[in-house]
């Protein structure tokens, strides 16, 4: 992406970019910047309300950070692997008179994942009440009485936070000042390990309700309560993995758009966001074709979209200063490696537990540096789907949070050193045998967030999700700055996580004029 934009070059706004419908109406026209899951939401619902719809891609394919690696007869999901709320996606298929259960099958993952703590210690969460009882009366049975009232509170700031707020646009500070006694009410002004910690005693129990916030870039010790959501959302509509990948679902949206009459280009690198005085008026891509259109919206990281694709001429809100001043979520390292054999053992989804938490989150997100330790998420898609292998081998993935590029770590130098530790680790516990069975690998570091994922400081996931840069505070759907640009994904309201960002595009239905309001 370039910094530069020339606002006084001249911008053919007359050109053809309406096409006539059925009805020999003119069709205005929406470009939708990037193919993430926001922006893939975002061009269904815009065609929905009678756009033409173009999506730019700067890569060779779809997806975004939920693309799709193959290699060596493996398939890879390169991001996110849960799905939470399926309706989110059934909405967007009804919107095209479709039922997703005709293009996408969803498995329900039973439990939703194993949390394997260091001193051995296990607990399969799941919505299972009996199963959980009977798990934290093993280890810590005088919190069972106070998981039970978590769960309550974590369901309270569901029916609010998600299914009153979660597709409503914070326009106006007095936004933020009406829902003011409501996140008192639910304690918002706690961290999410504190609200946690306020029910239950035992260490491992404040992970198990706390650690949620990683899946979206943030740390349990400083993200707001109101991320205690996620607990109830998971009881409530499950964990469920897509067959065929999480690229399946991409696939399937990709789909929907072409069947509205939407075009996706790829390999389309977007330069700049053209200006006709304050009003988005189309794109520049980098080979210098122009592109017109009558709204912009940007799936792009949110601080890339204002930093990179606009100039600061056009910005009063987010101005350099400002997005240098903010605080970022922490990267990602990723190993995808495929074995020669099966560990049947080995659940979908694990999360291994380090011999720190506290002390290690401040590592990643305040002293930013590259700890020796690591909590690890270990995806095993294959004890679910063996195509998704060759036959008699598996498919995994492992993440480690690590700081953002913001850390003095040369991950040029140190990855496959980091890799080679990780591996270690997961033989040791794990995957026995793990080094002489490893038959295909592939590595992303923070490096790839920057430079293939275009994220500002290589963050994984935009803005950290604090209370100061939630909402209101974040970058708007409707952007503040820019008339006619409309923002959707990880950075904008509500957030990170596939709920989040699929709930971003549900935004624009709010903020975005019916096509009907360009016709003529």
């Amino acid at each position: 992406m370039s910094a530069v934009l020339d606002v006084s070059a001249a911008v053919d706004v007359s050109a053809a970019v309406h096409v006539s419908d059925e009805n020999g109406m003119l069709r205005p026209h929406a470009v939708v910047i990037g193919s993430g899951f926001g922006g893939l939401a975002a061009a269904i619902r815009l065609g929905a309300r009678g756009y033409r719809v173009t999506v730019l891609e700067r890569l060779e394919g779809p997806g975004g950070r939920a693309g799709v690696f193959r290699q060596d007869g493996f398939t890879f999901d390169a991001g996110p692997t849960i799905i939470t709320a399926p309706f989110l996606f059934e909405e967007l298929w009804r919107l095209c008179n479709r039922n997703l259960a005709d293009d996408v099958e969803l498995r329900s993952m039973h439990p939703f994942y194993r949390i394997q703590f260091d001193d051995g210690s296990i607990l399969d969460c799941s919505a299972d009440d009996a199963s959980m009882a009977e798990q934290i009366n093993r280890f810590a049975p005088a919190d069972l009485d106070g998981y039970r009232r978590f769960l309550q509170a974590s369901e309270a700031i569901y029916k609010v936070a998600f299914e009153r707020l979660g597709a409503v646009p914070f326009d106006s500070i007095m936004d933020m000042v009406r829902l003011a006694p409501e996140l008192l009410r639910l304690r918002s002004y706690l961290t999410i390990h504190g609200l946690a910690a306020s029910y239950v005693k035992d260490p491992r129990l404040r992970f198990a309700l706390s650690f949620h916030p990683l899946f979206v870039g943030g740390n349990p010790f400083t993200t707001t309560s109101i991320y205690g959501l996620i607990a109830f959302l998971e009881r409530k509509w499950g964990v469920h993995f897509a067959m065929g990948g999480t690229g399946s679902i991409v696939k399937g949206l990709v789909r929907l758009i072409e069947g509205q009459g939407g075009r996706l280009r790829y390999r389309a690198d977007v330069a700049q966001i053209m200006l006709v005085g304050r009003r988005a008026a189309g794109v520049r891509l980098s080979s210098g074709e122009q592109i017109a259109a009558d709204i912009v919206v940007s799936d792009a990281d949110s601080a890339a979209t204002y930093a990179q694709l606009l100039p600061e001429s056009a910005r009063r809100r987010w101005t350099d200063r400002k997005l240098r001043r903010a605080r970022y979520s922490m990267s990602l390292f990723i190993w995808y490696f495929g074995t020669r054999c099966k560990y049947e053992d080995v659940p979908h989804h694990t999360i291994l537990v380090g011999p720190r938490y506290r002390e290690l989150l401040r590592d990643i997100f305040d002293r930013k540096v590259l700890a020796e330790d690591f909590s690890l998420y270990l995806h095993r898609p294959t004890a679910t789907d063996t195509s998704l292998a060759p036959p008699g081998c598996d498919a995994f993935y492992v993440l480690s949070p690590v700081p953002h590029l913001g850390a003095d770590v040369d991950w040029r130098a140190r990855a496959e050193g980091y890799r080679q530790a990780i591996e270690q680790h997961l033989g040791a516990t794990l995957l026995p045998g793990l080094k002489h069975n490893v038959i295909s690998s592939r590595i992303m570091t923070p490096l790839d967030f920057r430079d293939r994922l275009s994220s500002v400081n290589g963050a994984a996931f935009g803005l950290e999700p604090i209370l100061s840069q939630s909402a209101w505070f974040r970058p708007h759907n409707r952007s503040e700055d820019v008339e006619g640009l409309f923002l959707v994904g990880a950075g904008t309201h509500p957030g990170a996580g596939l709920p989040g960002v699929i709930s971003s595009a549900r935004v624009l239905d709010a903020v975005v004029p019916h096509a009907d309001a360009f016709k003529r």
